[in-house]
């Protein structure tokens, strides 16, 4: 899986920037990177977003074990990988049939958030148990919502191009084509949100710390984050809003 979020939907962290950003390239112009990506897995299907970027998946040499997935419900885009070993009690948490499948799972949790859910972003991440990583992506309100799990089962690659725009894919060699050195691992244990960045679901009163990531070759190839114990977040709790109102604006 592939997405490529234009920089005024989702901005890249600072930190993932290498000292060396000259093998980075354009991901977004004239459709680069979904090129790349479709000729390296042929018969993959590629979303244009328009003015926001692109999504694209393959359901080519799959892991059995993690099988990738993508959902669509009315503006809302998902791609998933793993499984939720939990299916059941979330198909029945959030009111679902029994044929709705992880994708879907994923799409109607935010959904939940974004019309003044009751609970807290970290806690609906945490809740869902199982091997997975996902992106997602709302169209009526230009949000993304970004996750893997604790363990970082599902290899999950992000970095950020020549012009700052944020690049995500399970296949760490479509992210170097177009981020160079500035990419790394997504951090395990987290989920991103446009308006809130990056964030622990197993931390949440934590902020995170960027630690430069130094290659074999000696070169500083973006960052890894970490949990900052010293450092707490002013609020956790989901503001309340409106209901008119977007839950990504305000958390």
């Amino acid at each position: 899986m592939l997405a490529v979020f234009d920089k005024s939907v989702a901005k890249s962290p600072d930190a993932l920037n290498a000292p060396d950003h000259s093998e980075a390239v354009s991901a977004l112009k004239n459709g680069f990177l979904a090129n790349h990506f479709t000729s390296v897995h042929p018969g993959s299907v590629t979303v244009n977003l328009g003015s926001s970027g692109v999504i694209a998946y393959s359901l080519e040499k799959q892991n059995p074990l993690l099988p990738r997935l993508f959902a669509v419900v009315d503006d809302i885009f998902c791609l998933f990988q793993g499984h939720i070993a939990n299916v059941a009690i979330l198909k029945q948490q959030y009111g679902l049939n029994k044929t709705a499948n992880e994708g879907i799972i994923v799409i109607e949790a935010y959904r939940t958030l974004r019309d003044r859910g009751p609970y807290p972003p970290d806690q609906v991440v945490r809740d869902i148990q199982g091997k997975f990583a996902f992106i997602l992506y709302d169209s009526s309100s230009k949000a993304t919502f970004i996750a893997s799990d604790a363990d970082g089962s599902v290899p999950f690659f992000w970095g950020t191009d020549a012009e700052g725009h944020l690049v995500l894919a399970d296949d760490v060699e479509s992210v170097k084509k177009g981020c160079g050195k500035s990419f790394a691992p997504f951090p395990k244990g987290c989920f991103f949100t446009s308006s809130g960045g990056l964030r622990s679901f197993e931390h949440p009163l934590n902020e995170m710390k960027p630690v430069p990531r130094v290659d074999s070759s000696g070169h500083v190839c973006g960052a890894t984050f970490s949990v900052d114990v010293e450092s707490k977040k002013e609020t956790t709790g989901m503001k309340k809003v409106g209901s008119a109102a977007n839950w990504s604006e305000h958390y």
